[in-house]
């Protein structure tokens, strides 16, 4: 048992925004999530059934099918790569990339599945079809679940074959990954469904166990090219059948008569490996759905990434029963750490606080959230470290704007600190899984476990932005030499100031288009783009694989993290998540007025947006904790609150002024 205190977080819908915010959050969501659907519809359905089923074939989704165990839910991985890509000698679009990647559970095991897709040119390998293979290789390999190969390839889509033969991760690579995972003791079967030319020949070779069905047949090269060789008459069920391979050449373990045979076979396979470790190390604790539903996240998360949201409450639909042991909650109080379970599996989670936070030694300042500081990077680096030591498997939720910037972040040293956090999520060995919940920028994405830190996953959602700089601020950097000290156009000529300002149009415009989630799906960037409602649903799935197969791992009573928590005890009341109210001081003023303040500096704002009505008008009531206006720091807005009850006499400063920590930006009577 760990020595670690679960206690309950999160709060009902009801109590964190009023219903009107809500609804508009939650049908801005929807609306992403199906368009979303709609997309990955288009790449399910393929080509259409039609072509297979006339060979007397199951197409790959029915394989799939009848290989997952009855009740359990498919989840593809990867599946919008090279998403609205034309290509030189096709008339259609390649869906997928003409493969299927999915977590499959089988005889209670979770495995990762690899299907060419065989309505798509036969299951012929386009450009990033090879990298989408190895990506499947390589999540496997680094959750040792065990590979299914559903082979049905009539090799390289040839018009392409520069783009997917020769590059350090091209079609090749694929067969030394089948290598690592035989190195590494990860089990590897495959079904051989029909052609398998060329490389597809060699993708099945390496397997523990090949099967092939009678219309299967793996060759180095097919008929048509040995008859225009050689001057054979042949057919490749001739030359490379399961007549050859099965009883002469012994490629393949045994022959089977269809589609249906072959998958059971498979399926025999799988339940002749070792079970499912989960449930020992569940330790006879029960998996529990959390006390707030997963479904409130779409609400919860606001779709512009420049507003806040509480990650506690994600937290509280993400775990079991909503039980979470926050580790060094009074440090680096921008970042929350701390263990809960997942489908009754222990599991560390690494969060952006996107609220502002009191600054550590300036009392009464605050710093803006979604940003990494020297505490809070030191915080986070010693947790990965003590989940890697412990065999925990850790999910970082990303929502970062970068690291903090100027004189202050240089003096501390946070390039330093930040270069240790690299060094200890590039040497981690347990399983990490990143979700990329908005804001993915930077070198905070790098810092945070980003894709190039090789986490087994990464998750984006419907909102995420991934990118170095948002579009504007890009263009004011591009630009900088035509601007002045305000960002402003600097010319004074009208013709030259309209082509620099469409000019930064069209630059930030490109930029934005360039975030979006989609675009790097179809990149393989990310993983897979998930609904914000079904993140816990592929976390289960992913938590439970890591945690299948017996590992290095502590039991509970020797985690280092307890160490962690008795070394970081609260030193008062004051936590990180005790009030996420801008703190004001009420005291008296001119003119019998009570001021409301900022606690750090930024950009005031009275109003949500450019075309929206301010919070408030003169002789409105105002109570505690009600919001005046935005806080903008670093393009991340947050609320300023009342810390009195009263009616808005009036602003103190105008909408885009800059304010310094302590200023007043409103006046109450």
């Amino acid at each position: 048992m760990a020595y670690l205190s679960l206690k309950p977080i999160g709060h009902p819908l009801s109590q964190l925004a009023d219903p009107a915010s809500l609804d508009r959050i939650s049908a801005e969501s929807a609306s992403r999530e199906a368009a979303l659907a709609e997309k990955l519809a288009v790449v399910k359905a393929g080509w259409g059934p039609e072509s297979v089923h006339r060979k007397g074939k199951r197409t790959t989704w029915e394989r799939l099918e009848l290989l997952a165990d009855p009740g359990t839910e498919i989840l593809p991985l990867q599946s919008l790569t090279n998403w609205g890509r034309v290509f030189k000698g096709s008339k259609k679009l390649a869906p997928g990339a003409g493969v299927v990647n999915a977590f499959v559970t089988v005889h209670g095991r979770q495995t990762m599945v690899v299907a060419n897709e065989n309505t798509v040119a036969s299951g012929s390998w386009w450009p990033m079809s090879p990298e989408k293979i190895q990506r499947a290789q390589q999540i496997a390999l680094g959750l040792k679940i065990p590979v299914i190969y559903l082979v049905d390839c009539s090799g390289l889509f040839l018009p392409e074959q520069a783009l997917s033969f020769p590059g350090a991760r091209g079609a090749g690579h694929i067969f030394k990954m089948n290598s690592l995972l035989a190195a590494n003791g990860v089990p590897q079967i495959a079904g051989v469904f029909g052609d398998c030319i060329a490389g597809g020949g060699y993708m099945p070779i390496i397997s523990d166990r090949v099967y092939m069905t009678e219309q299967a047949y793996m060759v180095i090269a097919g008929a048509a090219l040995i008859k225009g060789a050689k001057s054979l008459k042949l057919t490749s069920l001739d030359i490379g059948g399961p007549e050859v391979h099965v009883h002469q050449s012994a490629c393949a373990d045994a022959r089977v008569p269809d589609d249906e045979v072959c998958i059971l076979r498979i399926r025999d396979e799988v339940a002749r490996l070792p079970s499912n470790g989960a449930d020992f190390y569940r330790g006879g604790v029960a998996a529990a759905e959390p006390a707030f539903p997963t479904a409130d996240l779409a609400s919860i998360v606001p779709t512009d990434p420049r507003h806040i949201y509480d990650m506690r409450e994600v937290l509280a639909r993400l775990v079991d029963d909503s039980l979470f042991a926050e580790i060094m909650p009074d440090v680096g109080s921008e970042m929350v750490v701390g263990v809960g379970r997942v489908g009754g599996l222990w599991c560390g989670f690494i969060g952006n606080i996107l609220e502002p936070t009191p600054h550590p030694e300036l009392p009464g300042r605050q710093r803006a959230g979604g940003i990494l500081y020297r505490e809070g990077i030191a915080k986070i680096s010693a947790f990965s470290r003590a989940c890697n030591d412990d065999g925990i498997p850790l999910v970082w939720l990303q929502d970062i704007a970068g690291f903090d910037i100027g004189v202050e972040a240089e003096a501390q040293g946070l390039l330093g600190y930040g270069s240790s956090l690299i060094y200890t999520n590039s040497t981690n060995t347990t399983p990490m899984v990143t979700v990329l919940m908005r804001k993915a920028s930077g070198a905070g994405y790098y810092a945070m476990a980003g894709l190039p830190y090789d986490p087994v996953l990464q998750l984006s959602t419907p909102l995420t932005r991934l990118a170095v700089m948002e579009g504007r601020t890009l263009a004011i950097a591009a630009f900088n030499t035509k601007l002045d000290d305000d960002f402003e156009i600097a010319s004074a000529d009208p013709a030259e100031r309209e082509q620099i300002r469409a000019a930064m149009d069209e630059t930030a415009a490109r930029i934005e288009a360039d975030m979006d989630p989609v675009v790097a799906a179809a990149r393989m960037d990310t993983d897979e783009i998930v609904p914000l409602g079904r993140l816990r649903a592929h976390l289960v799935r992913v938590v439970e694989a890591a945690w299948q197969s017996p590992r290095r791992v502590r039991n509970p009573r020797i985690w280092s993290l307890h160490d962690l928590a008795a070394l970081t005890k609260p030193r008062g009341a004051a936590s990180a998540g005790a009030s996420k109210a801008v703190a004001v001081v009420a005291e008296a003023a001119v003119e019998g007025l009570t001021p409301v303040r900022v606690a750090a500096d930024g950009t005031f704002w009275s109003r949500p947006g450019p075309r929206d009505p301010a919070f408030l008008n003169a002789g409105d009531a105002v109570a505690v904790g009600m919001s005046v206006g935005l806080l903008e720091v670093m393009k991340t807005f947050a609320p300023v609150r009342s810390g009195s009850a009263g009616q808005l006499e009036r602003y103190a400063v105008a909408d885009g002024a800059a304010v310094n920590a302590g200023d007043v930006v409103a006046w109450l009577r």
